[in-house]
């Protein structure tokens, strides 16, 4: 037992293990994040289809957390989520490879691999989310999520850069998808070994004996997180208006190839530059929220609000600073907020907090995603004026939550 107990990983060297097997995984589905609109209308899909199906996936990549987070709570079986969700990703993005190859189904055949990786990623987060916030000290809750989130971004900065070479190489989107089965494969292989290494992450938690007679242990309430603290659905509320105005890069690459501001091939490379200023935001602001407290959040729809008006700009250098505004907004609504939740959510619910939470965000993924794909053309400012006024909602409502700890 001792010698069992010596071999096993450190808290930090399990923490960092995490982040490596998002940094592969995000390899994939970043690098065909990084393509995906224009990639759809290679296929023949319009600018709303694209609006509609990038929407929907993120939408469906939050809104289903809602079950599989009590799932996760109620069942105990965190790990086995978290090996299921990751291996859907590991699979559907390199089968997108053969969407051209189906000929006029294959904007069906590509939307229907996209929602199914999007899928995976509901299934496996709020299960990784509250085992990470498990292995993390509640001093650290901040720096141990902004970490983890900077390895993510990592490998959301290569896959861009990986998909780019290849198109470059073949003049072609899709062998690109087929490349990604490598880090796809990897992710697994890591995940294998963290089963290993880490006992303690395989085995349910047990909820406390002196659980609350109010929390709901099952049914309707459960999946809507009834007991969950006031504050922590404000701050919900608060992340999905800045989740909704943040919009999809599916919609913004889409929109800048057709408009020539950015050449086809070059479209990874810009997501690249916003995976990199979210890696550096992510740690940034976790090592901030563990000093300062949650109200260094109040950036986020300062942040949101100007991203319209210049990643949807006719110029390049425009465009790029709002692609790495978006990035920073990304990378702090996927890492930071997340220490909050588990600041404010008792542990035993965390999984349900995190399904609930992103199932608030999806909505705002889904209106976002389509209110963007119908306004952007022909109607930028009125998408900018919408933008704006949802980020000063935002602010009130992350007032009303009590942001200061």
């Amino acid at each position: 037992m001792t010698e069992n107990r010596a071999q096993e990983w450190s808290t930090w060297r399990t923490i960092v293990a995490f982040g490596f097997v998002s940094l592969l995984a995000d390899m994939v589905y970043e690098g065909m994040r990084s393509i995906s609109g224009p990639f759809l209308g290679t296929l023949g899909a319009s600018a709303l289809v694209v609006g509609i199906v990038t929407g929907a996936g993120e939408a469906m990549a939050l809104l289903l957390r809602l079950g599989t987070g009590p799932w996760a709570d109620r069942s105990g079986r965190h790990w086995h989520l978290t090996v299921v969700g990751y291996s859907l990703t590991a699979v559907c993005v390199p089968l997108l490879a053969l969407a051209p190859a189906v000929g006029t189904a294959g904007v069906a055949v590509a939307a229907a691999l996209i929602l199914s990786e999007r899928a995976g990623k509901a299934i496996r987060s709020p299960a990784k989310s509250a085992l990470l916030a498990r292995v993390a000290s509640r001093g650290s809750l901040g720096k141990a999520f902004g970490v983890h989130k900077a390895l993510d971004q990592v490998g959301a900065f290569a896959g861009p850069l990986v998909v780019a070479g290849v198109a470059a190489a073949t003049g072609v989107l899709w062998p690109g998808f087929a490349v990604l089965a490598v880090p796809g494969a990897l992710s697994l292989l890591v995940l294998a070994q963290l089963a290993r290494k880490v006992p303690a992450l395989t085995a349910p938690e047990e909820p406390p004996a002196d659980l609350p007679d109010q929390a709901p242990r099952s049914g309707l309430s459960a999946a809507l997180g009834i007991d969950l603290p006031p504050r922590f659905h404000l701050f919900a509320g608060a992340s999905a208006l800045a989740t909704a105005g943040l919009m999809t890069f599916g919609v913004i690459s889409y929109r800048f190839v057709e408009e020539g501001v950015v050449p086809l091939a070059a479209s990874p490379l810009v997501y690249a530059l916003a995976m990199l200023t979210a890696a550096a935001a992510a740690l940034a602001t976790g090592v901030l929220f563990d000093r300062w407290g949650a109200r260094v959040l109040y950036v986020v729809p300062v942040l949101v609000a100007a991203v319209p008006a210049l990643a949807f700009a006719d110029r390049l250098p425009l465009v790029l600073v709002g692609v790495a505004l978006w990035g920073v907004a990304t990378g702090v609504l996927d890492s930071t907020v997340k220490a909050q939740v588990a600041a404010v959510v008792p542990s035993y619910r965390r999984a349900t907090g995190y399904g609930v939470f992103a199932a608030v965000q999806g909505i705002g993924a889904l209106i976002g995603g389509v209110a963007a794909g119908a306004l952007v053309t022909g109607h930028l400012g009125a998408l900018i004026g919408v933008v704006a006024s949802a980020q000063v909602v935002a602010i009130a409502l992350l007032a009303r939550s009590g942001l200061t700890t």
